[in-house]
């Protein structure tokens, strides 16, 4: 069980620094963040939540991601002041994009291939 939970933190800390440098270079297209986004919640939720089944987390995800998503078309004071951070903009976005929902779908869906086919293969639960 620790490997796993090993195995998700460090894909966490891979995944973080490929969505950082995915924003700083100018050729990689900003959608990649945002798939990338959705590989981050996935595997940051397995890492939290090691024994909850991988279709769990794959709609736990999804979720998650939709609903930061949908949180954006909430012009609250307060809430703008977070995503004005560095932080806040990173996890809270700046505005709703129908794209982005696409994005996290597409993310999610590879992280749970990469979770079902490669990690949990040394688990028993599986699916």
């Amino acid at each position: 069980m620790k490997s796993n939970r090993l195995n998700y933190f460090i894909l966490i800390l891979l995944v973080m620094i490929l969505g950082i440098v995915s924003r700083k270079i100018s050729n990689i297209p900003l959608f990649i963040g945002d798939v990338l986004y959705a590989v981050l919640i996935y595997f940051g939720l397995r890492f939290l939540f090691i024994n909850l089944k991988t279709y769990k987390t794959f709609l736990l995800s999804l979720l998650f991601c939709f609903g930061i998503e949908v949180l954006q078309l909430v012009q609250i004071g307060w809430l703008i002041a977070i995503r004005k951070t560095t932080l806040g903009h990173y996890i809270l976005g700046e505005g709703f994009l129908w794209l982005d929902l696409l994005c996290y779908i597409i993310g999610t869906l590879i992280a749970f291939i990469i979770d079902w086919k490669f990690i949990k293969t040394q688990n028993l639960n599986s699916l």
